[in-house]
């Protein structure tokens, strides 16, 4: 690939990319480069892109048909752009988020295990997280997990109980799971802009490969008991994130990087005290594939009901499984 030097990191799951120029708009031949690199390694890593806004936007936009509007920009306007995510902890007036405010609780929830957006329709295809300001290295880092290794790994049962099934993500969801007070009742203004969404949980990837299509968002599997459901989405989540399917990825430099796949990976945040200022910003693909827009409810039921009546007997043994064990 014409001057683009690139690093593998995990075992083909994640990788370093040298040689791009971010300093003027990048040619249409080394982003599709990059979109084939992306596509191998689900994660990529720019160290001192020096991006700015502008930049940034300008990058993404590339990338896809349309770019995520943050919902929040109106009481978030610290960017000046609703193109961009502020990941940061720093408040419109220059101060530090405080803590224990409803902003730092909800950024509770990037430490769990993720995908960006899997609650929406369309979601997300890519993430672009840029560092502006304030790295440290082994502080604040990202953790990303292989869903498609994981995949690939599960037994051949459970991969035929799962094939079909149908998960609700919900962002209220996590942030409850991580702040179960200031979140145990999100606002109607809040749940008006982040409304669930519906995804089948097995999806193939943009390389073709089956992969997990899970996150801390999601919230129950239809046409499951609310407890057989859970069950099913923790083990999962826990198989997923073994140490064998995970990298832990450093913040280094200002200007550094990092471009995911949300189809094909999950992320989070490492704990991060937030005694510092940090100016993280990110950018968001929309997804224009086949699965973007997931499935709607009424359809996810019906599908659940007909496969009640036609499941094997592999597949009948393992819901009862994951109904008994969950309520011994």
């Amino acid at each position: 690939m014409e001057n683009l030097l690139v690093k593998p990191i995990h075992q083909g799951f994640g990788a370093e990319v040298e040689g791009v120029d971010f300093s003027q708009p990048v040619s249409a031949k080394v982003v599709e480069q990059l979109k084939q690199i992306q596509n191998e390694y689900a994660f990529t890593i720019y160290r001192s892109t020096q991006l700015d806004n502008d930049r940034h936007v300008a990058f993404a936009s590339q990338l896809g048909r349309q770019l995520e509007k943050n919902p929040f920009y109106a009481i978030s306007v610290r960017l000046g752009t609703p193109y961009l995510f502020d990941v940061g902890n720093i408040e419109p007036d220059g101060s530090l988020v405080e803590k224990d405010s409803r902003r730092w609780q909800h950024a509770l929830g990037n430490a769990l295990w993720h995908t960006d957006s899997s609650y929406s329709s369309p979601r997300a295809k890519y993430s672009l997280l840029c560092c502006y300001d304030g790295a440290r290295p082994g502080i604040a880092n990202t953790v990303f997990a292989d869903t498609r290794n994981a995949y690939e790994d599960l037994d051949a049962e459970t991969k035929a109980f799962i094939e079909d099934l149908v998960v609700e993500h919900d962002l209220w969801h996590s942030r409850k799971i991580a702040s179960p007070v200031m979140y145990a009742n999100p606002t109607s203004e809040e749940k008006a802009a982040k409304p669930p969404s519906c995804h089948k949980l097995v999806q193939r990837g943009p390389d073709g490969r089956k992969t997990l299509y899970i996150a801390a968002h999601a919230k129950r599997v239809v046409g499951m008991s609310e407890e057989a459901g859970a069950k099913l989405i923790g083990d999962l989540l826990a198989h997923s994130t073994k140490p064998k399917y995970t990298v832990e990825v450093q913040w280094r430099n200002k200007g550094d990087m990092i471009w995911w796949d949300n189809r094909i990976s999950m992320h989070r945040a490492t704990p991060f005290a937030g005694d510092f200022a940090r100016d993280v910003r990110r950018a968001t693909v929309v997804d224009d594939g086949p699965n973007s827009f997931g499935v709607t409810e009424h359809i996810a039921v019906r599908n659940a009901q007909i496969g009640n009546i036609s499941l094997s007997p592999v597949r009948q043994q393992q819901q009862l499984v994951y109904s008994t064990s969950t309520t011994a």
